[in-house]
């Protein structure tokens, strides 16, 4: 094995930063001079938070007439040199604990070697737990082990990685400085762990179904294109797994979900990320009202599993997911927000061109362009209502011209069975009475490729296997998306997706 370099190019930035750089790049080479460097022979025993939640209440003298020991590996953050006698924090994943280290215990060689370890360096200690005067826990080194030298200095301990951009690139270093943005990502995998286990139990099998489409479908929305070279054909990132959970349903698996990522081809913003995580969920002889009652009792089950509480604090306003969400329809939610609208304007199409115009909508521009009266409607409660729903409430019956997959109603022309349900001004889940008639998703497809060959590039493509799948009959069933990443953002106060994806999408760094 070749040695690594060591005059390697010079680092860009910060001219301090780079001195710092060049002087534990020398330390390093030091180290390989003196026989080898970043060993693997070092297995930590105990973690931080659990020696804390073991023994923290425990009284001085008790612990120490234990003489309980500790193996613990982490990140060096604080290092305080007192002569014979010094001190250091060392952070795992779960928490910090103190280090206590004595040249007389250690030996001279040791405690020399650990005064010139950098903040930032990653240590294996071992040694005997005990508390200070002051009554912290404290582990009294009598073996130290240097394991990873850092190269790079950490940012200021008083002023932290505050740069958001650099903590959105440098996620690394965010998780590192910030304990919130561990806590984030330690509750967002809870949260999906509750998420699984409430599935579970409700009798839905977890699947998983492909990530690369030959055609594009689910949802309506832009893809993303690739190449498969073997095949020479041209595939796509999913936008939603919808069509082949429903095959599932058609070939008998009468309850499944999948927890996985979807991909469009859209803009970013504080709630949009072209790849994102979604859990779609689907179950025979069930129906939208059964859909909305189950996710609603998902949703408060996983905030108080994960928070404590279904009763949040959000932005700074208190989000009550304990209260019954209210139910509305489109219309309803138009005029509740924006009241000088009258039942008659909004079934009126000229009225709505006009109105959506007066509000700066491009009418020139997919979807709007040739839109209908449903149409029409969906992008004024965009406009009006949408951003004011900050309470859960279910928005339903929407409209058969925006929901080219949903059952029609039975009993009122023109809508289907349908809800999207927004918390915060914004969609959290999307569900409906599943279309089942092979026919009439024939001819909603066809509408679908109109649409497209109109210039609505969001519009669905014809999936004649799917169509296929259904002529073998589909039971009826119903079938629910849920955004993680919103549903997250609620759980954990964060404004923006990109808080809650560990690596977002960015523009790129130069």
């Amino acid at each position: 094995m070749s040695t690594p370099s060591a005059n390697p190019p010079a680092a860009a930035g910060n001219p301090d930063e780079n001195r710092l750089i060049a002087e534990r790049r020398e330390k390093l080479q030091r180290l390989r001079a003196a026989g080898p460097v970043y060993p693997n022979d070092f297995r930590p025993a105990d973690k931080a938070a659990r020696l804390h939640e073991v023994h923290g209440e425990e009284e001085k003298e008790a612990l120490e007439a234990r003489k309980v020991t500790a193996r613990v590996a982490g990140r060096m953050m604080l290092k305080r040199v007192m002569g014979k006698a010094s001190f250091a924090t060392l952070q795992d994943q779960s928490g910090r604990i103190q280090i206590h280290l004595d040249r007389a215990v250690l030996g001279a060689d040791a405690y020399q070697a650990f005064r010139t370890w950098d903040i930032g360096d990653i240590l294996g200690v071992e040694g005997e737990v005990f508390k200070t005067n002051r009554g912290e826990l404290t582990i009294r080194a009598q073996h130290i082990h240097l394991l990873s030298k850092a190269l790079r200095p950490l940012p200021d301990k008083f002023h932290g990685l505050a740069d958001q951009e650099i903590r959105y690139r440098q996620r690394y270093v965010d998780l590192i400085m910030n304990e919130a943005t561990r806590n984030t990502f330690l509750l967002r995998s809870a949260a999906i762990g509750h998420i699984r286990h409430f599935m579970l139990d409700a009798g839905f099998l977890e699947v998983e179904t492909p990530m690369l489409h030959p055609i594009p479908g689910g949802a309506s929305a832009r893809p993303f294109v690739t190449h498969h070279n073997a095949l020479d054909m041209d595939m796509y990132l999913r936008i939603a797994p919808e069509l082949y959970l429903k095959r599932l349903i058609v070939g008998g698996l009468e309850r499944v979900f999948e927890i996985n990522r979807n991909f469009r081809n859209e803009g970013l913003s504080p709630r949009h990320n072209p790849e994102f995580t979604m859990m779609e969920f689907y179950a025979a002889y069930t129906e939208y009202h059964w859909l909305m009652d189950f996710t609603e009792s998902l949703l408060r089950a996983v905030a108080r599993a994960s928070c404590g509480t279904a009763v949040l604090q959000y932005q700074g306003r208190t989000l009550d997911l304990e209260q019954p969400f209210e139910r509305l329809s489109m219309t309803q939610a138009i005029q509740r927000h924006a009241t000088h609208y009258t039942a008659e304007q909004l079934a009126d199409e000229v009225f709505l061109q006009a109105e959506l115009a007066r509000l700066g909508v491009d009418m020139q521009a997919a979807p709007v362009a040739n839109a209908g009266l449903g149409g029409l409607q969906l992008a004024l409660f965009e406009e009006t209502a949408e951003p004011a729903l900050w309470a859960p409430v279910f928005i339903v019956d929407y409209p058969a011209e925006v929901s080219p997959l949903a059952r029609a109603s039975d009993h009122v022309e023109g809508i289907t069975e349908r809800f999207e349900l927004f918390i915060a001004g914004r969609e959290i889940a999307n569900g409906f009475s599943e279309l089942n008639d092979p026919e009439d998703q024939a001819e909603r497809f066809l509408r679908q490729m109109q649409a497209k060959e109109a210039g609505d590039e969001e519009a669905m493509y014809y999936d004649a296997d799917y169509i296929r799948a259904l002529e073998y009959g589909m039971p009826p069933t119903g079938g629910c998306g849920i955004g993680i990443d919103r549903l997250i953002m609620l759980l954990t106060d964060s404004a923006s997706i990109r808080d809650v994806i560990l690596f977002p999408h960015l523009r790129p760094e130069d």
